[in-house]
């Protein structure tokens, strides 16, 4: 049974009750998601219809709509079979024709008797240079027309279902909709200058012109907070309820981290130092951690995680660090092991491919504790792997996983910690409203000695100079990846069109030079050609997207990326990113096929222009909107009716304060406010919510 307040039930019940609507129509409102008076009132308008009353015709903008009193002449009935009926009328200042087809003439007669007048409006259009107005929208008496509102709004539509009926049927739920105690903070909503609940509903669904539909208007705004803070409440009792989760105190003395320190070549950036900081006072806390590591490509992430987990191992516990591939678990192996070995702890890495004794023996070292961080895909998972004090989960690339599969992992010992990492920037407002459960440490410093990467365009008629230079580059010993273009449809036409290109690249450089990977060859043999690229034995790389995340090869330099103007913002960045990782000069160079379109030229401009990835994620996010950012289908990215992310990025911040100062000094929701808060997450759909206070 619902624990929904008896004062919403009016909002919660059939959309069949309102006013002109009926089992079709209710039908047609179900597609995009209207079945209950709730969803109606949230179904703001989209546009609006400026019905003011004005002197004349005469002076308007036309084509467009008019509303005008009139003195009503001659009526002229059709002159042929096809030809209309048509009603001379005359304004304050201009005689103008009222044009019907097919009317209903006894109808016509009445509504617009000669010799009266009336209130008409309607869309009216020159002619032969003669106004007219077809098939009038209203037509009305002095009397009548004193209802028609200033500004008529206009709701988004579905199929059979017309603006008259939304209208209708959005007053009558505003009519239902109940009077509600405040839930915004009195302080907040002083300083935005809100309306009440009510007030802000009413308004929205009246707005007093095109002022009215804006993001930024005072009721708009307010509803919109409303979702956002709805939505920050329930992450923040998601992260209340996971730090309630009894954590275990993880205190290392700072010995393994000394000594780990001691032998690195360089030193720590500020940002990294604040980030292992933060994770290592979670660590010790006694709630459970449940933290975001945010870097860009390069930031030095993976020595702040092996920080953390040094810290683990200082305690007499053991760390875990989850990569979503073989390549990238083998690769993180690969960068921390000789540091693992510095500090004299034992690092193992554990994929699908380790088979019988090696596992066997794999798996008794980390049952007995002998293994203190084990690395591996989510092979980790597996029911036989047993760990005889994990105290830090580690995942990497968190959106390539979802959060159950984080929880798994951290069930996989007694209040494990969890630490998540990303190298995809992810412009505030996403953030909080993906990962607004989690704190966040952000790596905003690139590590001392990496290379600018000097980004250039070239358009595809000038390809073989790009080949030229390939040559002349691989003459001298470097290395380069060559990034074929993406196909949408499918990924067995990008294979084909990489291999076509591997073979005319490897005509012109060199049979021994030049090496294939892309996602339909198996993993062994990915892993082949990687190893030969990685070695040095291939200087060129040729390569659909999956060299995208996490590859690192520090001896690359050049990145040519073919058909650039295909690629999303945040994916070219991924793919720069491949590069200026060594000590030499790197280069990328953005080969496109003209003319550009403007989406496409602002990418590549921009690409051209930073290295910032933060600066290159808050542009994707406006050419390409929230959904598209995260990728909607994994995302998990809550739908909002009213609030937009891209635009209202501030008031997500203010309410995720808002949400936690509110929990922090009233842990049950049992205040005045408290209540009210709990109406607002019923009335926001969050039942889920609720049930995390009734567990706590």
């Amino acid at each position: 049974m619902s624990g929904r307040p008896e004062i919403l039930f009016p909002l919660f019940g059939d959309i069949e009750g309102l006013a002109g609507i009926g089992p079709k129509i209710r039908a047609a409102l179900e597609k995009p998601g209207i079945t209950r008076p709730r969803d109606l009132l949230f179904t703001l308008p989209s546009g609006v219809v400026d019905r003011r009353l004005r002197e004349s015709v005469n002076g308007a903008n036309l084509p467009g709509v008019v509303t005008v009193e009139v003195d009503i002449g001659l009526h002229r009935p059709p002159s042929g079979r096809n030809a209309p009926y048509r009603v001379m009328v005359r304004d304050a200042e201009l005689e103008f024709q009222l044009v019907f087809f097919r009317p209903r003439i006894d109808w016509l007669r009445r509504v617009l008797p000669m010799g009266q007048r009336r209130v008409i409006s309607g869309k009216v259009e020159l002619f032969d240079g003669l106004a007219q107005m077809v098939h009038p929208e209203h037509i009305l008496t002095r009397e009548e027309a004193e209802g028609l509102p200033n500004f008529e709004p206009v709701y988004p539509l579905t199929e059979g279902v017309t603006q008259r009926v939304m209208a209708k049927a959005a007053v009558d739920a505003l009519e239902k909709a109940p009077a509600l105690e405040e839930w915004i903070e009195p302080g907040v909503k002083a300083k935005a200058n809100w309306p009440d609940w009510g007030v802000a509903l009413t308004a929205a669904h009246h707005p007093d012109g095109m002022g009215g539909l804006s993001p930024q208007s005072p009721a708009r705004a307010r509803l919109a907070y409303d979702e956002l803070l709805a939505h920050q409440m329930t992450l923040a009792l998601a992260r209340a309820q996971a730090q309630r989760g009894r954590g275990k105190p993880t205190l290392g003395d700072g010995t393994l981290r000394k000594a780990v320190l001691a032998a690195l070549p360089y030193m720590p950036t500020g940002a990294q130092e604040r980030a292992v900081a933060e994770i290592v006072e979670d660590m010790a806390a006694p709630s459970r951690m449940n933290r975001l590591l945010q870097g860009d490509v390069g930031s030095g992430k993976t020595l702040v995680a092996l920080m953390a987990m040094l810290a683990a191992c200082e305690a007499g516990g053991q760390a875990a660090l989850m990569a979503p591939t073989e390549i990238l678990a083998r690769q993180h192996v690969e960068g921390l092991q000789a540091l693992a070995a510095d500090a004299g702890i034992r690092l193992e890495v554990l994929t699908g491919r380790d088979k019988g004794e090696g596992r066997a023996e794999k798996l008794a070292a980390l049952a007995s504790g002998d293994i203190g961080i084990l690395v591996g895909t989510h092979a980790l998972f597996s029911r036989d792997v047993e760990f005889a004090d994990l105290r830090l989960a580690i995942v990497d690339e968190q959106h390539r996983f979802g959060v159950r599969q984080r929880m798994d992992l951290g069930a996989k010992g007694e209040a494990v910690d969890v630490l998540v990492m990303t190298a995809t920037p992810i412009p505030r407002s996403l953030e909080l409203a993906h990962y607004g459960d989690m704190d966040l440490s952000v790596l905003d410093e690139k590590p001392a000695g990496r290379q600018p990467i000097e980004t250039v365009l070239v358009n595809a008629e000038r390809l073989d100079e790009v080949v030229g230079r390939l040559d002349n580059a691989l003459a001298e010993g470097r290395q380069a990846y060559w990034v074929c273009p993406l196909v949408e449809e499918s990924e067995v036409v990008e294979a084909t069109a990489a291999e076509a290109r591997f073979k005319t690249l490897r005509a012109s450089l060199g049979e021994g030079r030049v090496g294939l990977v892309h996602g339909q060859m198996v993993s062994a043999e990915k892993d082949a050609v990687m190893a030969d690229f990685v070695a040095g034995r291939i200087q060129l790389l040729v390569a659909t997207t999956v060299i995208e995340v996490g590859v690192n090869v520090p001896s690359a330099s050049i990145m040519v990326i073919e058909g650039a103007e295909r690629f999303g913002l945040a994916q070219l960045h991924q793919l720069r990113g491949r590069v200026g990782r060594g000590s030499e000069k790197s280069s990328c160079m953005l080969v496109y096929a003209g003319p550009l379109g403007q989406g496409a030229r602002v990418r590549l401009e921009m690409m051209r222009e930073t290295e910032d990835g933060f600066r290159i994620a808050e542009t994707d996010l406006k050419l390409r909107g929230a959904g598209d950012v995260l990728g909607v289908q994994q995302s998990g990215l809550p739908r909002f009716r009213i609030a937009d992310l891209e635009g209202q990025a501030d008031l997500m911040k203010t309410a995720q304060d808002d949400a936690r100062l509110l929990l922090h000094q009233d842990p049950g929701l049992t205040s005045a406010r408290g209540q009210a808060m709990r109406v607002l997450l019923y009335l926001m759909d969050q039942d889920k919510a609720i049930l995390m206070l009734k567990v706590g």
